[in-house]
């Protein structure tokens, strides 16, 4: 932002000799202050800082031949960013003397509108000034000065330079990454026996009222090897125990319900004969198979007519609607009276008979740490969630507990703990990408997934998407978490209510951005942490309570770290600015 040429032309002013009379002499000690001393500017979410200070003009100070000028700059470093609105003092005598050159020498006063008039100036004043500063980009640890000068003759002038502010982003001393809490979801390894289901359906042709197995029919080897080749792995494998085997016959819609029932039930038995000599199971062993039969009734005719596109298929439903309370043959009295009898006959009464399996089996379990390490290595398919959850528990690097949890949610693509565990470890990688592509496998969230997800979040500098995860979330952590996202946010005071409970350096930080300095020091003094930055916090802490000896103390530990030392060095020089010897100190 450009400086405006108004206020910068107070030292041509000084020398140009526009109005008579010299400045009187002062003692070195006697010089303009500032009240607050320190005083700190903390910039919000926008750049925007109030600065209300008063200025105070010590008795003497200003002659009554001369014009006071302080001129608000903002500095970053030697660089002189911003020039604020300048106070102006007149004593009487020189405001006559300029009125009087305005009317003969059309003199235009560059600080018309600004300069106000003092009766006396034998005694000392004060001036408030009161201005919203807004920050230009880069100006986050910047400071404030007020040059001074007084001219009363243009012969002889005399230039101050007083610390007004010190602009500090409290907030960015806050690693917004660093400072959330990542849930990591353990589970208390419980033996749990593990039974597993599966179930299939073999489409199968019958000869007309025979129940025998023909595998010339239709497609009866392909469908019978089907079931052989689901059920074989679990007969052979040695770790599970086949619990039990159901078949099923599946009546068809067409003719007496209880004929078809008795013969769908043969059928049945048929198959699992087949299937007990085909895959070798012993007489003995033979106890866990059982038959039985129930209709398919008239829905999968319906359908196939719907599918078709069948106008009679209406017909066909309205039946079924209708006289759903009774069994199959009531259904089909009604059905063959429709004029389209003979083509459902025809097109739409299957050829196949399903027999449908459900069978189940029990898994080994394994119970012992070095068993569930040994056999990880050997057969991963053959463990529960618990089990794969406790080996990556087990497991000591990142990498190795990374393809574990990758292992769980191949065979449980749903766990939540073993997503959540992996997108922490991505995150604390810094890939929040992939750490949101875990997480969005899940169909069903939990507090500490949504966690984790948020923090995925602002990883990637999305706080709002962020904040809206957190906001229902009864985790501490997400509280915690949210005061961060808030002071990210530049959401002070939002941010202050959020991080206050957990009385750490974060909520020390979010007490100081909302000027509770005396709490600040109360969480400080209960914190053990000597860190570098929790010390260059307790310096400012010390600062905005005047407690010099304490600033310093602790500035001093704070530059031990070189990341603070830049920081530590200007809060030096604002507090310092006349104790040169002080400041060469702290900075070697």
């Amino acid at each position: 932002m450009k400086r405006n040429p108004r206020y910068t032309l107070v030292l041509a002013v000084l020398t140009l000799g526009l109005l008579t009379g010299c400045a009187s002499v002062r003692k070195a000690k006697e010089a303009v202050t500032v009240n607050p001393s320190p005083t700190l500017l903390t910039p919000d979410s926008n750049g925007r800082t109030q600065m209300d200070v008063t200025f105070r003009v010590p008795a003497g100070y200003l002659s009554e031949r001369s014009r006071l000028v302080i001129l608000p700059r903002l500095m970053v470093g030697d660089s002189v960013k911003e020039e604020y609105r300048p106070i102006v003092i007149d004593a009487p005598i020189y405001d006559k003397k300029k009125e009087r050159r305005e009317v003969l020498v059309d003199y235009s006063d560059p600080y018309a509108g600004h300069a106000v008039v003092v009766s006396r100036t034998s005694e000392g004043f004060e001036l408030p000034y009161s201005l919203t500063v807004r920050l230009p980009e880069g100006a986050d640890n910047a400071r404030v000065v007020g040059v001074v000068s007084t001219d009363g003759c243009g012969e002889c002038s005399a230039i101050d330079t007083i610390a007004i502010a010190a602009v500090r982003d409290l907030a960015s001393l806050i690693d917004v990454k660093e400072s959330l809490g990542l849930v990591w979801m353990d589970r208390k390894f419980v033996v749990r026996p593990k039974t597993m289901e599966g179930s299939g359906v073999a489409n199968l042709q019958f000869a007309i009222n025979r129940q025998d197995i023909d595998l010339s029919l239709g497609n009866n080897r392909r469908e019978l090897e089907n079931m052989v080749s689901t059920l074989a792995p679990v007969l052979n494998d040695t770790l599970a125990t086949l619990t039990s085997l159901d078949i099923y016959g599946m009546a068809s819609a067409d003719g007496s319900l209880s004929y078809n029932t008795a013969l769908a039930r043969r059928r049945a038995e048929a198959a699992s004969q087949w299937l007990a000599k085909r895959l070798n199971i012993r007489p003995s062993e033979r106890r866990v198979i059982s038959v039985g039969s129930r209709s398919e009734g008239w829905q999968p005719v319906l359908d196939a007519m719907t599918a078709d596109g069948n106008p009679d298929s209406a017909a066909v439903k309205e039946i079924l609607q209708k006289y759903a309370d009774g069994n199959d043959d009531v259904q089909e009295r009604y059905i063959r009276k429709l004029p389209c009898w003979n083509e459902i006959c025809d097109k739409y009464l299957q050829n196949d008979r399903k027999v449908e399996y459900v069978y189940s089996y029990v898994v080994r379990s394994f119970t012992s740490d070095a068993e569930l390490l040994d056999m990880y290595g050997k057969r991963p398919d053959a463990f529960n969630e618990e089990e794969l959850l406790r080996v990556a528990s087990l497991t000591a690097g990142n990498e190795e507990k990374e393809a574990v949890y990758a292992t769980v949610l191949t065979y449980f693509p749903q766990s939540r703990a073993a997503a959540n565990n992996l997108a922490v470890l991505r995150l604390r990688e810094g890939n929040d990408e992939s750490a949101r592509e875990v997480l969005g496998t899940l169909k069903e969230h939990s507090d500490e997934t949504l966690n984790t997800l948020a923090a995925s979040y602002v990883y990637a500098g999305e706080y709002d998407r962020a904040a809206g995860l957190l906001q229902d979330n009864g985790l501490p952590e997400a509280a915690y978490n949210l005061g961060i996202v808030r002071t990210a946010q530049r959401r002070l005071q939002e941010a202050y209510e959020l991080l206050r409970p957990f009385c750490d350096v974060n909520s020390a930080i979010a007490a100081l951005n909302v000027d509770r300095n005396d709490e600040a020091k109360e969480m400080l003094d209960t914190i053990k942490d000597e860190s570098p930055v929790t010390e260059y916090v307790r310096a400012l802490t010390a600062a905005r309570l005047g407690d010099r000896t304490a600033l310093y103390e602790h500035l001093g530990r704070a530059c031990s770290d070189e990341s603070l030392r830049v920081r530590a060095a200007g809060e030096a020089d604002f507090h310092t600015y006349h104790n040169e010897a002080a400041f060469r100190a702290l900075t070697d």
